[in-house]
C-alpha cells in the first residue's frame, strides 16, 4: 500500500486545514506554498488550472483542490486522505468554539485576536486574487472577461454560476472557434 504517501498527503493537507480562517480563498496561498514550493506536487500553472476547476464545481475550493490533488497523487485513497486532512482541523476548531464560545464571547483579548485574523485574511485573499488574475489573464480579452465578471457580480443579482457559464461559452467561442479571426493564438495552437 501507499501508507507513506497517504501519511505525507494527510499531514500536508492537515497543516493547510489548520488555517481555514476566512474560508478556502484565504487558504490558496498556503496551498500554493505547500503543493508547489515544498512538495513539488504541481507547477504554478497547473495549480491555477486546478483552482479554476475546483472553483467552478460545487463545494469548497480548498476541499475540491485537496481531492483533485490527492487523487492525482495516490488515486481514490489519496483523495479521501487529502479531504480528511483538510477537513478535520476545521471540525476540531468548530467543536472547540461551540464548547467554549460562551466563556470567551466577550473576552477583549479573543476579540482582538479575531480582528487581527480578519485583517490578515483580507491580505491572503487579495494575494490569491492577484496571483490567479496574473496567471489567468494572458491577453486583453481575458482582462475584459475579468472586468465584466467583477462588475456583473458586484452590481447585479445574476448568480455566479451564470457568470461562469457565460465565461465558458465565450471562451470556447473566442479562444477555440475564432482564434485566427480574432488575431491571436488559440487554445492548442503553437506560437509561430
Amino acid at each position: 500500500m501507499k501508507w507513506k504517501l497517504y501519511k505525507e498527503i494527510f499531514i500536508s493537507w492537515f497543516k493547510i486545514g489548520l488555517f481555514t480562517f476566512g474560508g478556502g480563498y484565504a487558504m490558496l496561498p498556503l496551498i500554493e506554498k505547500e503543493v508547489i514550493d515544498r512538495k513539488g506536487w504541481a507547477t504554478r500553472e497547473e495549480i491555477m488550472d486546478i483552482f479554476a476547476l475546483s472553483q467552478s464545481i460545487p463545494g469548497a475550493i480548498a476541499i475540491n483542490t485537496s481531492i483533485f490533488l490527492g487523487q492525482r497523487l495516490a488515486g481514490i485513497g489519496g483523495a479521501v486522505v487529502a479531504a480528511l486532512g483538510v477537513v478535520i482541523p476545521s471540525v476540531i476548531v468548530i467543536l472547540l468554539i461551540a464548547v467554549y464560545f460562551m466563556s470567551f464571547q466577550n473576552n477583549s483579548t479573543v476579540m482582538a485576536v479575531f480582528a487581527g485574523i480578519r485583517a490578515a485574511i483580507v491580505g491572503l485573499v487579495s494575494a490569491a486574487a492577484v496571483r490567479i488574475t496574473s496567471a489567468s489573464c494572458g491577453d486583453h480579452i481575458a482582462v475584459v472577461f475579468v472586468i465584466i465578471s467583477v462588475l456583473v457580480n458586484q452590481f447585479t443579482q445574476i448568480h455566479a454560476a451564470w457568470i461562469i457559464a457565460f465565461g465558458a461559452i465565450a471562451g470556447i467561442f473566442i479562444y477555440y472557434i475564432m482564434p485566427k479571426r480574432m488575431n491571436f493564438k488559440g487554445v492548442g495552437e503553437d506560437a509561430e
